[in-house]
C-alpha cells in the first residue's frame, strides 16, 4: 500500500504506516503519522512525525524526527497543549444540556452564532453581546444547517451534501437492505436518517456519526456521535467511544451494517484506507465464520482522479458514475456540464449493478459492464468498458490502445495522448518508476526501492550509528517575496 504523494518534480512525501506495535507520539489530534521524503532518484530522507489531520503547520505545529530524543520538559509542554485544546464541556454534559434545552419554552431557546453553542437561560447574560438567534424544533433536527461549516481547506473543511445527494444515498442504502449506517464525516446523512425515522413511513434505521467536529456532540447522544479523527482511527474520548463503535458494528436479528465515508478531499488516501481497513477488521471479527473473509460494505466518497490510489488500497472497490454534489461548494454542483461537472464519485465494494442510479438524472444501465453509467459514457467495443471518468464522452485512440478525454490529441513526440498545448517531451518522465526512472514498473514494485535505505543503514553502522546530517535532504524554500518586492528587485536590476 505504499503511496508517494509528490509535491514537486524533485521529491515526494511518503506515509509510513505503523508496524510492529510501535507507538507514535501524539498531538492534540491524536497519534501522529510517520512521513518520509523520497527524492526523484530514490534517495530517502530522514523520517519525521507530523499531525495526521492538519496539512498546515499553522494549524498544528507538531514536528518530531523519528529518532529524536524528546526531553521531559518538552513532553510536559505537549501534554499541557493537548489539555488546553480539549473541549471545555464533555459529551455527557452536552447530552444533559440538550435534554434541558429541548424542554425549554420556544422563546427561551437561543443559539449563539459567535460561539456556535446552544444557550440555556443561565448563559443568556454571558452571551448578551454576541450574535444569537432563536432556535425552532425543526432546526434542532438539522444541526448541519444551524452550525457554520468549518472552512479550513488544509485541515477540516466541511462540504455538506445537497438534499439530492443525501436522499439518493439513503434511498440506495435502504433499497440494499441496510439497517445500520456508520456515518464517517457525513453529518447530513445522519440527520436525514433520524428525520426519516420520525416520519415512521420507512423501515427504521440506526446511525452513528464519527466526526472530528465536536460541535455535533451538542445534538446527539453518546450512542449517536463519537468525536473521531478518521486519519488515524483515533477516538478523542478513548475506550468508551471505541466500545460504542464495537456495539454498533454488531449485527443481530437480520441487521446489516454499511459504512459511508466522506473525507476531506485533500486527505492522504493511504492513512484513510488504513483506518477504513481497521473498521472493516473490527466488523469482520464480530461476524460468523461464514463471513470471516468478507469486507464490510463500504462507500467512500472522493474525487474520481484519485481512483488509482483508492484501487491500490482496495482492489475490490468500483468507482460509480454518480456525481455527488454539495450545498456549500461553488464548483461541486449538480446540473453543470463539460469540465464543470462535480468530480466527486462513490467508490464501493457493493456490487455496482445493485446500486441503481436515477434515470431521470441521465443515468442508464450498461448490460455489458453490468453497472449504471452516465448517458454520455458510451461503451467502447475496443476497450470493452464504459471508459469515461469525468462525465464527458471519451474517444478511443488506436495508437495508445485506450480511450482518452475528448480534448486530448495524440502526440507523436511524447508517444501518448495529451492536451494540444501540453509541454511536449515532458510527458515521458511522468510515467514509470519514481525511484529509478524505469518505465517498466512503478516505485512500489521497484527492486531498488529499499537499496538506498540499506546503504544508508550500513554507512551509519560503520560510523557508529551517528547521523552525518541533522537536516532533511531538501533545503527549505526561501520565504516567498511579495509582488511589490519582486517588482522593486526587477527595477533595480534593470537600472544597473
Amino acid at each position: 500500500m505504499d503511496v508517494t504523494e509528490a509535491n514537486d518534480d524533485s521529491f515526494g512525501i511518503e506515509v509510513i504506516l505503523p508496524q510492529g506495535g510501535k507507538t507514535a507520539p501524539c498531538c492534540p489530534h491524536g497519534p501522529t503519522l510517520l512521513f518520509e521524503r523520497v527524492s526523484k532518484g530514490g534517495e530517502k530522507g530522514r523520517r519525521f512525525y507530523a499531525c495526521s489531520a492538519c496539512r498546515d503547520r499553522k494549524d498544528c505545529n507538531f514536528f518530531q524526527w523519528e529518532d529524536e530524543k524528546v526531553s521531559e520538559a518538552r513532553l510536559l509542554a505537549r501534554e499541557a497543549e493537548k489539555q488546553s485544546k480539549r473541549p471545555l464541556v464533555t459529551q455527557q454534559e452536552y447530552c444533559n444540556r440538550f435534554r434541558k434545552f429541548s424542554a425549554l419554552p420556544l422563546d427561551e431557546k437561543k443559539f449563539c452564532q459567535d460561539c456556535q453553542i446552544l444557550l440555556l437561560p443561565g448563559l443568556h447574560e454571558a452571551h448578551s453581546s454576541h450574535r444569537s438567534m432563536a432556535v425552532s424544533p425543526a432546526q434542532l433536527t438539522r444541526p448541519s444547517v444551524l452550525l457554520r461549516p468549518l472552512d479550513n481547506k488544509k485541515s477540516n473543511a466541511q462540504y455538506l451534501f445537497t438534499e439530492r445527494s443525501s436522499h439518493f444515498l439513503l434511498d440506495s442504502l435502504a433499497a440494499l437492505g441496510f439497517t445500520k449506517v456508520l456515518c464517517v464525516g457525513t453529518p447530513r446523512l445522519q440527520e436525514l436518517i433520524k428525520l426519516r425515522n420520525l416520519d415512521q413511513k420507512h423501515k427504521p434505521m440506526k446511525s452513528l456519526l464519527l466526526d472530528i467536529d465536536f460541535r455535533y456532540a451538542q445534538f446527539y447522544s453518546q450512542d449517536e456521535f463519537c468525536h473521531y479523527n478518521m486519519f488515524n482511527h483515533h477516538f478523542f474520548d478513548g475506550e468508551a467511544s471505541g466500545a460504542v463503535l464495537q456495539a454498533f458494528l454488531q449485527e443481530a436479528d437480520g441487521q446489516k451494517v454499511v459504512m459511508v465515508a466522506d473525507p476531506p478531499f485533500g486527505g492522504l488516501v493511504k492513512p484513510l484506507a488504513n483506518t477504513f481497513s481497521l473498521i472493516s477488521q473490527s466488523w469482520r471479527k464480530l461476524q460468523t465464520s461464514d463471513s470471516s473473509n468478507t469486507e464490510m460494505p463500504m462507500m467512500w466518497i472522493f474525487p474520481y482522479f484519485l481512483e488509482p490510489r483508492i484501487l491500490e488500497c482496495f482492489p475490490s472497490f468500483t468507482m460509480l458514475d454518480y456525481q455527488v454534489d454539495y450545498d456549500n461548494h461553488s464548483l461541486y454542483k449538480h446540473g453543470k456540464t463539460g469540465r464543470k461537472q462535480s468530480p466527486v464519485r462513490l467508490f464501493t465494494n457493493i456490487s455496482p449493478k445493485d446500486v441503481v442510479l436515477p434515470k431521470d438524472e441521465g443515468y442508464r444501465f450498461c448490460s455489458i459492464c453490468q453497472r449504471f453509467v452516465l448517458f454520455l459514457n458510451k461503451h467502447c467495443a475496443k476497450c470493452n468498458v464504459c471508459p469515461s471518468k469525468d462525465g464527458r464522452e471519451w474517444k478511443h485512440c488506436s495508437t495508445c490502445g485506450k480511450c482518452v478525454k475528448p480534448s486530448w490529441k495524440h502526440c507523436q513526440a511524447c508517444g501518448r495522448c495529451a492536451l494540444p498545448a501540453h509541454p511536449c517531451g515532458l510527458g515521458q518522465s511522468e510515467d514509470g518508476c519514481f525511484s529509478c526512472g524505469s518505465r517498466e514498473h512503478k516505485r512500489k514494485a521497484c527492486p531498488l526501492k529499499d537499496s538506498h535505505r540499506i546503504s544508508n543503514h550500513r554507512s551509519k553502522a560503520k560510523s557508529g550509528g551517528k547521523n552525518v546530517s541533522r537536516h532533511p535532504l531538501v533545503k527549505p524554500k526561501a520565504k516567498r517575496m511579495s509582488g511589490g518586492a519582486r517588482r522593486a528587485k526587477k527595477m533595480a536590476a534593470l537600472s544597473k
